[in-house]
């Protein structure tokens, strides 16, 4: 029997040890993907010597459960890690800072004040109700007489006057501690705000630990809910200097909890893509054609725009790429797999789903500038600015805003992914240069040859250079192509272009000095069966 005091003793303090106990996780870096992003958090906790269960809250409200990974001191022994979002405890937890604490305590006395002082206010208002009413009746009663009638009027008056003053008075009290109620509730708003967003994600923990003591806790996991893209902005002063270009990208995330002060990494690789190499299967030919649309018919005009866009790459030179101040700040480590952007200036990025634009790096892009059009698919003048060996400068898929002579002229859309040795950027279109294609009736027609139609086709293009200085033009047209023996193409005048027999392609190299006006005719023949059709002419 002397033991049992020990033996409820050692239960009940396996019990406590059995309580959880509550630690929150800052978050120290980020690393975003396109579509996730791996989140560095730590804390620290006090922990008994053996066994004990561990709630670590405010990490993301949906995260990768088996990507979780626990830094944990040589002491300590991680048994289990489990994640919910769902967390109910039978422990009463303290959500609220200290200085949000007080300012609830202050609004509660304040609650209870405002109350006191308008029960008394009441109080008072029916005090008065019941005097006017009494006066009433002593108003009506005949049997006083003058006397008796006076002191009655001066009781009325004085007792009246107290009252009222007693109400006046109290309603003023009430005024200003409402008054003093809305500054601590504005004051509670803006601290409850100055916090930090918390999830309602959490990890539990089982851990063993050898030595009692503090113990510094590293998680890092996988979250879907983060993303990153690139964008540029390119300014251009004139077509004589070089493009500054403005690296950044739009971050954003809705993981639950805000970063803040986070060091961030933008990484172009993608953790949750499927690693698995492909096999090769049997590879069996089938009739098909390039050109075509889906009912068999060549398509001239979106050949026009594939070939077009394809063959537009000019080679020029290069200079050296001229530091910038943001640059220092942002460290690229390119690898076989991914290129990945470490910044070294600490940012907020909220948890609200919103966009936030991160500065990586700035660039002067050697660019070599050429006018461009193809009146066929478009009856405009676009200025190109032609970048080589653009493959350092590690440029990602992106969307770019152009300020070019210091106004915003539209947007354009750098794609570094493709196999031409020049990446064509295009800086907008140019009203100064004015393009016109127009067919001319009199030298085309239809002829009919025995089984055969034949067609000619002679259209002028006409260019003005309306600038005050000159210009050099790439211009481009096209005649079309033979999908079939029985379709004969001759191409009766070119003036002088580039002929790309395999594509169509007529590229002239025009040098236009201000104000010149310059004519260029092309006229093909197409002969083919008369009792056929061709429907895209």
């Amino acid at each position: 029997m002397k033991k049992l005091p020990f033996l409820l003793l050692l239960i009940g303090g396996m019990a406590l040890a059995q309580k959880p106990l509550f630690v929150t996780a800052k978050v120290k870096a980020a690393t975003v993907y396109s579509n996730s992003a791996e989140i560095f958090q730590s804390t620290s906790v006090v922990l008994p010597k053996g066994t004990s269960e561990i709630v670590v809250k405010n990490v993301a409200d949906y995260l990768n459960e088996s990507s979780v990974q626990i830094g944990a001191p040589s002491t300590v022994t991680v048994l289990s890690v489990q994640f919910t979002n769902n967390y109910m405890s039978e422990y009463k937890i303290d959500e609220n800072s200290t200085e949000v604490k007080k300012v609830r305590d202050s609004i509660n006395i304040v609650e209870k004040e405002i109350g006191r002082l308008t029960n008394a206010l009441n109080s008072e208002a029916k005090t008065l109700e019941l005097l006017d009413k009494n006066q009433q009746v002593s108003g009506t009663n005949t049997g006083l007489n003058l006397a008796e009638l006076a002191k009655v009027v001066e009781y009325y008056k004085a007792k009246r006057t107290e009252i009222s003053d007693n109400y006046d008075a109290l309603e003023e009290k009430i005024k200003k501690w409402n008054e003093s109620l809305v500054r601590l509730n504005t004051k509670l708003e803006i601290n409850t705000k100055n916090q930090e967003k918390t999830s309602n994600g959490k990890l539990i923990l089982q851990v063993m630990n050898d030595v009692a003591g503090n113990v510094d806790l590293d998680i890092n996991y996988l979250t879907p809910n983060a993303s990153w893209e690139p964008f540029y902005d390119l300014r251009a002063n004139s077509i004589s200097e070089p493009i500054h270009m403005m690296y950044k990208a739009r971050v954003t995330q809705n993981t639950g909890i805000d970063w803040k002060k986070v060091k961030l990494t933008l990484s172009s690789g993608n953790p949750t893509q499927n690693n698995q190499a492909p096999l090769l299967q049997a590879w069996f030919l089938r009739y098909a054609s390039l050109g075509y649309d889906k009912d068999g018919v060549y398509d001239k005009k979106e050949y026009a725009l594939n070939t077009i866009q394809n063959d537009a790459a000019i080679n020029t030179g290069y200079r050296a790429i001229k530091p910038a101040n943001i640059s220092s700040y942002t460290t690229i480590n390119e690898n076989q797999l991914s290129v990945s952007f470490d910044i070294d200036i600490p940012y907020d990025i909220l948890s609200n789903g919103k966009a936030h634009s991160v500065s990586l790096k700035e660039i002067e892009l050697p660019a070599s500038y050429k006018y461009y059009s193809a009146p066929r698919v478009e009856k405009e003048v676009f200025l190109l600015a032609e970048i080589s060996d653009y493959s350092k400068y590690n440029l990602l898929p992106g969307e770019a805003n152009i300020i070019f002579e210091g106004m915003y002229v539209g947007k354009t859309f750098i794609n570094p992914n493709q196999t031409s040795d020049t990446l064509n950027l295009s800086m907008g279109r140019d009203k100064k240069i004015s393009i016109k294609r127009e067919k001319i009736v009199d030298k085309s027609g239809t002829k009919f040859l025995s089984s055969k139609k034949e067609q000619t086709f002679t259209y002028d293009i006409t260019i003005r250079n309306n600038k005050k200085e000159a210009v050099d033009l790439m211009l481009k047209d096209q005649y079309p192509l033979s999908p079939d023996k029985d379709i004969e193409i001759e191409l009766k005048e070119s003036d002088g272009a580039k002929v790309n027999t395999e594509t169509g392609i007529l590229t002239w190299q025009l040098g236009l000095k201000p104000n010149e006006t310059r004519k260029i005719r092309i006229s093909y023949k197409i002969r083919y069966p008369k009792d056929r059709v061709i429907d895209n002419l």
